[in-house]
C-alpha cells in the first residue's frame, strides 16, 4: 500500500524520531511511506482557538497534499480528530462544493497510526521486541472523539519482552489540552500531577501514548519529580526489534 505520512506540526519540530518509527513499523511490513513535503499544520490550534476562518486554507492545503495516496496516516490522535470531525464543518461554513468532496474522500483514507495497523490493516504482531515494563495513557482524542478503543493495547500486548500493567484511573485527562494549559496552567499542572501520580502508583517503567502532546505534558511532570519514568510514543515502542537492542 502506498501511504501518506501526515507527521504532524509537534512530531515534526520536537518529537521527529515518531515519525520515523511509523515509516520504519509500515515498511517493516511491506508498505510503501511518503512524506508530501507540501503539508502543514491542520489547523486545530486555530479551529480550536476561535480562527475558522484562518483554519479553513491550512484544512484546503492538507488535503491537497494527500491526494493520491491509498491512506494516510498519523502518529496523533489529536491531529485525527481535527480532520475527522472538523474538516467537513470547515467545508460546509465556507460553502465550498468542491472542497467539501474533496473533503468527503480524504477523511475515510486518513487514519491514526494504531488504527490503521489494528483494524485496517489487521496487524498486531508488528514485529516489536521492547522487554520493559510499560503503561499505556488512553489520549481524550483517542478515547472521546476517534473512539481507538484497544487497537493501542492489542498492538503492545503483541510485543515481545514487554510487560503492559493497568494505568489507574486510565480514562482521566493529563490536563494538556493544547491552548488550556496555556491559559489554564494551575488546573492543568493539577490535573497532571493526578496523572502522574496515578502513572507512578503503576510500577511503569515506561508510560506510552498516541499522542506526543500529552506525552510532553506528562513527561516534563515526571522528569521535574525525578521519577524515572520514560515516555514514549507508541510508534516508537512498536519499531523496536530485538535486533536494534
Amino acid at each position: 500500500m502506498r501511504i501518506g505520512l501526515f507527521v504532524t506540526c509537534l512530531t515534526d519540530t520536537l518529537f521527529p524520531d515518531t515519525g520515523k518509527a511509523v515509516v520504519a513499523v509500515l515498511e517493516r511490513l511491506g508498505h510503501r511511506v511518503e512524506f508530501p513535503a507540501a503539508q502543514t499544520c491542520c489547523g486545530q490550534m486555530h479551529f480550536n482557538t476561535g480562527y475558522r476562518r484562518e483554519a479553513l486554507p491550512m484544512a484546503r492545503g492538507l488535503v491537497a497534499a494527500f491526494a493520491g495516496y491509498e491512506a494516510v496516516v498519523t502518529p496523533s490522535a489529536s491531529c485525527a480528530s481535527m480532520v475527522h470531525e472538523y474538516f467537513p464543518a470547515l467545508a460546509a461554513e465556507a460553502g465550498d462544493r468542491g472542497l467539501a468532496r474533496a473533503v468527503a474522500e480524504f477523511v475515510p483514507r486518513t487514519h491514526e497510526f494504531s488504527v490503521l495497523l489494528a483494524d485496517v490493516l489487521g496487524v498486531t504482531d508488528v514485529g516489536g521486541y521492547f522487554p520493559h515494563r510499560v503503561t499505556y495513557h488512553p489520549s481524550c482524542h483517542s478515547l472521546r472523539m476517534l473512539g481507538v478503543g484497544d487497537a493501542p493495547l492489542r498492538l503492545l500486548r503483541a510485543v515481545r519482552g514487554l510487560d503492559l500493567v493497568d494505568l489507574p484511573d486510565a480514562e482521566s485527562c493529563c490536563g494538556f489540552g493544547g491552548t488550556f494549559a496555556v491559559k489554564n496552567p494551575d488546573v492543568s499542572a493539577a490535573i497532571c500531577a493526578d496523572k502522574v501520580a496515578a502513572i507512578r502508583r503503576s510500577q511503569a517503567e515506561v508510560v506510552c501514548a498516541a499522542d506526543n502532546s500529552c506525552l510532553m505534558h506528562i513527561g516534563g511532570a515526571l522528569r521535574r519529580q525525578r521519577s524515572g519514568v520514560a515516555t514514549m510514543h507508541l510508534a516508537e515502542i512498536l519499531a523496536r526489534t530485538e535486533e536494534a537492542l
